[in-house]
């Protein structure tokens, strides 16, 4: 090895990594990946495909519809039973900045706003020109959503925290479904179907450094690490990992973060875990940022996973409604702060925090949401109270300070200016003041980890020995990092998945065949 890359692969790795690929560096794996994996090359490939993509959420499935479309075979392998990962069970919101709908609204935005916010809640932290890329095709690709997949949206924008104006389109269902189940379609009129129960062992590095293929256990029955039977599959061209994050990676979540023990829940999926992230560092990947692990703050105790919450605490209440901490009535942080900043002020206040809104609010989650609210009533997560003493009561809430914080919020809503936390009103923003009460208490959860495999703009995997390309190896989406910093927008995630998943696909398609 060259002495330039003794001094980074010893020292510096360490200090990127934090602790998940501290155990890697120290047993000596992967340091010259091309002698590692020589001996393990197959002699015989069971398939052959131009391209592998491992992964089959946003990223996986945009990889493989562009790959296909540039007249690669294809192969897509999930490890679970069903395809689409988080992807499916997301929120269903995508931002674009600069869209038709916010001309329509009147509201003044661009990329540069939309970079410069993912920046700032990044903690500047952000690889620029990652992020350059995302927020300027953020219109484009939303808009190829319409146009070529047939994604329905709804017909107004709502606002995530962080995100300086209204920008997010959402899906009619107000799911990630509604896209997955659309690129899922457009897949199978050209010919891929996802392969399912399919799990990632070894992705295969020659001792030219190249990657040309996998080692899968083929009817994988999660969790079960040994079950399934061994194939190889080449790749011709490359392989693209597009396995998403590890939220539900308890032992790779408390090396990185040791608050995230298993008494913390997430929301994401059961697959959500870090095999395949492991084994990218184990060949020579670059690990970046991987200690930033986001907890959603919109949370509930009061139900499993993501759930439904999400949807009221932020579309009514960090809108239209307060967020406040019931032990003393008052406000206790920007509703439209960032999520770190939301979640992180939720636990200091020691998790005792409701978020509540009006009829009026109501109304207007109703008008967005549809049966989404009616749902999330039937559970039991938001209940109803027939005045704001009947919901002070059910929380321990003294009501004078709580009446105090309304007061001045509503100042605020005549003012036209939040004086006391700086959040944006909403053009239809109104006074707190109509019975009927909605309100659901608030607990964060583990929801998506920024860190992960370093790529360029090409969606290439860098080297830890020398920050150039892997040859045959793409990275696109959670599996990734540098794009969003310490500190993920709410509908970026989509941006980034299918941004780096058409270009991973489009690239691969490209690249050299090898055999």
């Amino acid at each position: 090895m060259k002495e330039k890359a003794k001094a980074v692969s010893r020292r510096d790795f360490l200090k990127v990594t934090g602790g998940a690929a501290a155990g890697i560096a120290v047993t000596g794996m992967a340091w010259r990946p091309g002698e590692a994996e020589a001996a393990a090359m197959p002699k015989k490939w069971n398939e052959t495909f131009d391209i592998v993509v491992v992964g089959s959420g946003f990223a996986g499935l945009a990889a493989a519809y562009e790959a296909k479309k540039a007249g690669a075979s294809v192969v897509v392998l999930e490890k679970m039973r069903t395809p689409g990962g988080n992807s499916i069970i997301n929120g269903g919101v995508v931002s674009a900045a600069g869209s038709p709908m916010e001309a329509r609204d009147g509201i003044k935005d661009s990329p540069e706003l939309l970079l410069k916010d993912m920046l700032t809640a990044g903690l500047n932290l952000n690889h620029i020109e990652l992020a350059r890329l995302v927020a300027y095709e953020s219109n484009n690709t939303v808009q190829w959503t319409i146009n070529e997949l047939g994604v329905k949206y709804k017909d107004s924008l709502s606002q995530e925290g962080g995100h300086s104006v209204p920008r997010m389109y959402s899906t009619y269902n107000q799911s990630g479904s509604a896209i997955v189940t659309q690129q899922l379609e457009k897949l199978k009129e050209i010919g891929v179907v996802p392969r399912t129960q399919v799990l990632l062992k070894r992705l295969l590095r020659d001792t030219d450094g190249r990657v040309k293929g996998v080692e899968i256990r083929e009817k994988y029955v999660f969790p079960k690490e040994n079950s399934g039977a061994t194939k190889f599959i080449k790749a011709k061209k490359a392989v693209i990992l597009a396995t998403g994050g590890f939220g539900n990676d308890i032992a790779l979540r408390t090396i990185q973060d040791p608050r995230l023990t298993a008494g913390l829940e997430s929301t994401n999926h059961p697959g959500a875990t870090g095999e395949a992230l492991r084994e990218a560092f184990r060949i020579g990947c670059t690990p970046v940022q991987l200690s930033w692990i986001q907890l959603g703050p919109w949370g509930s105790p009061d139900e499993k996973g993501m759930g439904l919450n999400p949807f009221f605490a932020q579309l009514c209440c960090a809108m239209y409604g307060l967020w406040v901490d019931t032990q003393t009535g008052k406000r206790f942080v920007n509703e439209l702060a960032d999520r770190k900043i939301r979640a992180d002020a939720i636990i200091r206040v020691g998790n005792k925090c409701i978020a509540f809104t009006d009829a009026n609010g109501f109304a207007i989650g109703q008008k967005m949401l549809g049966d989404i609210m009616a749902k999330i009533m039937e559970r039991g997560v938001v209940k109803r109270y027939d005045s704001l003493e009947a919901m002070a009561a059910a929380y321990n809430c003294p009501i004078a300070p709580l009446r105090e914080s309304i007061a001045n919020f509503n100042k605020g809503v005549a003012s036209g200016k939040d004086e006391e936390w700086g959040r944006y009103l909403q053009k239809n923003q109104r006074a707190i003041d109509t019975a009927p009460y909605y309100a659901s208490r608030l607990m964060p959860k583990v929801h998506h980890t920024m860190g992960g495999v370093n790529i360029n703009v090409e969606a290439q995997a860098l080297n830890v020995e020398d920050d150039k390309p892997i040859p045959g190896l793409y990275c696109a989406g959670e599996v990734t990092g540098g794009v969003h910093g310490a500190v993920r927008l709410g509908s970026c995630a989509t941006l980034d998945c299918l941004t780096f998943g058409r270009i991973a696909g489009r690239n691969a398609a490209r690249d050299k065949t090898w055999g």
